[in-house]
């Protein structure tokens, strides 16, 4: 058996965003290769001249739209009234129940804006226990009838 054929680098699977009922979050996760393939495409080389070394600097925005793209798959049950309670929003005149679509873009928003959703996502995308498959059960086979003691 090849270690490397059993290798899966992504997986995805729905998981509840605790407190805000209803609304949860279809994520994958991230290999390793993976989360360092969206860093090294969101670092530059600059020239410090202070210290007069080139230095590797993270452009943040950029890596928040590449981590997002990357874990958040879609969504559902995200309502106003939830959004409210993660970042700052506009409720006047707005049905609270009316629920927000997903897209790539909306998503990289609640990651920016939200430090309770950006905590979140980065703690279910890196416990791999949230993608592995459940383990199958083995039902005992019902024994022909009751014992009697003698």
């Amino acid at each position: 058996m090849e270690l490397k054929k059993l290798v899966v680098d992504s997986k995805s699977t729905w998981i509840d965003f605790a407190g805000l009922e209803g609304f949860s979050v279809e994520v994958a996760n991230l290999s390793r290769k993976e989360l360092t393939g969206i860093r090294k495409k969101c670092t530059t080389s600059k020239f410090n001249r202070k210290s007069r070394q080139i230095e590797e600097v993270l452009d943040d925005e950029k890596f928040v739209t590449e981590f997002t793209r990357k874990t958040i798959k879609g969504w559902k049950g995200l309502t106003l009234a939830h959004l409210e309670t993660l970042i700052l929003i506009d409720t006047d005149g707005q049905d609270m129940s009316k629920e927000v679509d997903y897209t790539e873009e909306n998503a990289e928003v609640l990651v920016s804006q939200s430090a309770e959703f950006d905590t979140w996502l980065n703690e279910v995308v890196f416990d791999l226990e949230n993608f592995r498959s459940e383990p199958k059960r083995v039902v005992p086979k019902a024994t022909g009838g009751n014992v009697s003691k003698s």
